[in-house]
């Protein structure tokens, strides 16, 4: 019952994962036009918040939010949240400076700008880093012991006491 109405939920946050891989690979394909890449930066970065609406809708489903035990999901999901927050970041400064590089010329040369480079590099690196943890998060949120009360939930309630 429960991996019947998991499965579109994972499908979603794999199409939004897969968005922004396709962003990412392919979008400077499309600087001839300023319109076109502010929208497509726009689009990436609208997919990456829906990516985290839909796993705090999913952290709501659990048993253990509905218990009150919230501190429990923060804890264990903390690394992810903290990348896609990090990655996001990186995603708006590297959109922000790129377009305002290129505003009024598309398709100036712009890595030879101090500070670009470096950017550019760990706005991608925070990309593999996202793409990691937003998986093990939607696999992991699959998992049946978070919506249903179990034993382990119990021990984690009695440590933390």
């Amino acid at each position: 019952m429960l991996v019947e109405r998991y499965r579109p939920i994972l499908f979603i946050m794999y199409l939004l994962l897969l968005v922004d891989l396709f962003m990412n690979s392919f979008i400077e394909m499309l600087r001839f036009e300023n319109v076109i890449l502010l929208v497509l930066y726009v689009i990436q970065d609208v997919c990456i918040l829906f990516a985290v609406i839909v796993v705090f809708l999913l952290f709501f489903n659990t048993y253990i939010f509905q218990a009150g035990l919230v501190n429990i999901l923060i804890e264990k999901f903390k690394v992810a949240i903290g990348i896609t927050f990090i990655y996001f970041g990186l995603n708006v400064g590297l959109h922000v400076w790129e377009m305002t590089l290129r505003w009024d010329e598309p398709n100036l040369y712009i890595w030879g700008t101090p500070g670009f480079i470096p950017l550019f590099v760990i706005q991608r690196t925070g990309a593999v880093l996202y793409y990691y943890f937003y998986k093990r998060t939607a696999l992991q949120l699959g998992d049946p012991r978070f919506y249903q009360d179990s034993e382990w939930i119990r021990k984690e309630f009695e440590r933390r006491r």
